[in-house]
């Protein structure tokens, strides 16, 4: 049987692991309708939200973190926020699943104030290990209920001066009289585990000793209960039972329990005597009286020197003698109820019907928490031990002291009941850190996923944008290009058809300028006159007249003035001249030559007059 109350062991937790997780989340995590900033705020202008939470924890007020940020009209950066919401959900799932009387959690729940602090602060490396381990060993308090006792109140004082603690981290802006605090209350858990230790086993011994007595008077009294009740008998007899052979009993059961030969013996002796002077159950037989009373006051004897240690007084054997020999020879003797009413002799007679506990009866229970009540009214209590003997359990409370005693069947019966109740095992607050972070990194990953995600199909989108405005683009350069073939096509059909039509406006003119020339030529008679432009050496214009014409070959023969220089020309090369300008008709015929000389004389009249 240990006599040491189970400890939790925590499992170990990785502190670089468990720092880790702790910056992936405050970085990473977002949660719908917490008051995150509409941008990053720089980190010069953040807010100092210290005095708030030192303020929080200083009242003591049991809200969440997330909900004070709410309260003050401050932004408040993605990493406060995220480390509020941490501490809270931290704090929540401690409260919720840690097991512990309902008080005590409470009061611990509202160091989420601090939490936050320094995860806002430092991240996961923000508090110490030793806050870990502080935390964890709050455990040894999962027995604890507030019952006004000395063990109740000396929690209570323990959290008065954490409240100090806290509250004087706040105000240096340091972790160390955290740390203080914490390593004090290690040093002194251990203490008080020790002397717990002690106090169980000291329980322990004693217990065992008091079972085996109680048992023994319990099992011996339902005997001689079973035995006197409704029996008509002898004073001194009814005495003795009840008095002496109830001790000799009660010694047989303790030297060596109830499958042993002297409490066989004692308890047959016991049956027989009241059988002898019961003349109800005796007088049907006399001859076995009378066998039974010639040895019963020896085996009285034997049994009482084996039991006691010592021989019976003489006294006490003769009056029941005495009684025995009445007996035998018929006399009359005087009877009276062996047991009356208002008798003090109290037994139960289902100790004669137990059935012994088998050790596998209590294991599921053994050294395990109970609870009565609810909240903050619960109780908690230790199954200590079950001292077979008797068939108690022996209830103590978180220090080891006793609280009481209970009979197995009663204890079975509130269980069925649920009015006892098993407390489950207790989660130690690093295992809580530990699902939580889990927890909480996996939506973190989730919610990173679903940026990633969200990212992709926005550069997707993107993507297929620019491919939907670079093939826009690519139709409309091709259209583009296909409206400019077509413009300069266009252009090209109406510079062809201008050209066209200049062509044709040209020979048009070409056609009237040979028509014309043509008809000029044939207007021209002999002696009419023409100038080759640009005939002669000095540029001046040849003037020549038309001395021959053939019609029938079209062939003009032209002279100068003279009748020398003659020039001939055929009709096509007149007319070719004159539409090119290299040839004019100046007249036709003998009138051209008198107008030319009349010019002429004028000319020379005109500088004859200048020179006088």
């Amino acid at each position: 049987m240990s006599t040491k109350a189970k400890q939790p062991q925590a499992e170990p937790i990785s502190r670089k692991k468990v720092a880790a997780r702790i910056n992936q989340v405050l970085i990473g995590i977002r949660v719908p309708d917490l008051p995150y900033p509409s941008g990053n705020a720089s980190s010069e202008v953040l807010p100092d939200w210290r005095p708030l939470l030192q303020s929080c924890w200083s009242e003591q007020r049991d809200e969440r973190v997330t909900h004070v940020l709410r309260s003050v009209q401050i932004v408040w950066s993605v990493r406060q926020v995220n480390a509020a919401y941490l501490a809270d959900r931290i704090m929540d799932v401690f409260l919720n699943t840690s097991g512990l009387h309902a008080s005590l959690v409470s009061r611990i729940a509202r160091l989420r104030f601090w939490f936050a602090w320094r995860l806002g602060e430092e991240g996961g490396e923000g508090f110490p290990l030793v806050v870990l381990d502080w935390l964890d060993h709050l455990q040894e308090w999962r027995g604890w209920s507030d019952t006004g006792g000395r063990s109740s109140r000396v929690l209570l004082e323990l959290l008065d001066s954490l409240v100090v603690a806290f509250a004087a981290s706040f105000e240096q802006q340091s972790i160390e009289p955290v740390e203080i605090y914490c390593n004090q209350w290690l040093n002194d858990s251990l203490k008080r585990r020790g002397q717990a230790d002690k106090l169980r086993q000291r329980l322990y011994e004693t217990e065992q000793g008091l079972s085996r007595q109680r048992h023994a008077e319990q099992l011996s009294k339902a005997l001689v209960g079973r035995a006197l009740k409704g029996r008509q008998m002898p004073a001194v007899i009814s005495a003795f039972v009840r008095h002496d052979w109830l001790s000799v009993l009660k010694q047989s059961v303790l030297s060596g329990g109830e499958e042993n030969e002297l409490y066989r013996h004692a308890n047959k002796i016991l049956e027989w005597l009241v059988w002898a002077v019961d003349p109800a159950l005796s007088d049907r037989d006399r001859s076995k009286l009378y066998r039974v009373g010639e040895q019963l006051g020896d085996l009285v004897h034997d049994v009482w020197r084996r039991a006691m240690g010592r021989d019976i007084p003489v006294a006490k054997i003769d009056a029941i003698n005495a009684v025995i020999v009445d007996r035998i020879k018929g006399g009359t003797i005087d009877l009276e109820p062996a047991l009356r009413a208002n008798d003090d002799f109290s037994f139960k007679l289902e100790w004669l019907d137990r059935k012994a506990l088998a050790a596998s009866d209590a294991q599921p229970y053994l050294e395990h928490w109970f609870v009565k009540g609810e909240g903050v009214d619960e109780q908690r209590c230790f199954f200590f031990t079950l001292l077979p003997g008797s068939q108690e359990i022996v209830w103590t409370n978180d220090s080891g002291v006793k609280l009481g005693l209970q009979d197995w069947s009663e204890f079975k019966r509130e269980l069925n009941a649920q009015t006892l109740r098993l407390l489950p095992d207790l989660k130690p607050f690093g295992e809580v850190l530990a699902e939580t972070l889990l927890l909480l990194v996996k939506v973190c990953e989730k919610q990173q996923k679903q940026r990633e995600a969200a990212a992709r199909d926005v550069r997707a989108r993107a993507d297929t944008l620019r491919r939907e405005k670079e093939e826009a683009q690519r139709v409309a350069a091709e259209q583009q290009a296909a409206d400019d073939a077509m413009l300069e096509r266009l252009r090209a059909e109406a510079e062809q058809q201008r050209v066209a039509d200049e062509k044709l406006e040209s020979e048009r003119r070409l056609h009237e300028a040979e028509t014309k020339a043509a008809r000029e030529i044939d207007q021209l008679g002999l002696e009419g006159w023409i100038v080759l432009e640009h005939e002669q050496e000095s540029g001046t214009p040849l003037r020549l007249k038309l001395a021959v014409k053939i019609a029938a070959t079209g062939k003009f023969v032209f002279v100068d003035r003279l009748g020398l220089n003659r020039h001939q020309f055929m009709k096509d090369e007149l007319v070719s001249g004159i539409v090119g300008g290299t040839i004019k008709i100046l007249g036709g015929g003998a009138a051209f030559d008198d107008t030319l000389s009349r010019v002429v004389g004028r000319i020379r009249g005109s500088r004859n007059e200048g020179g006088l």
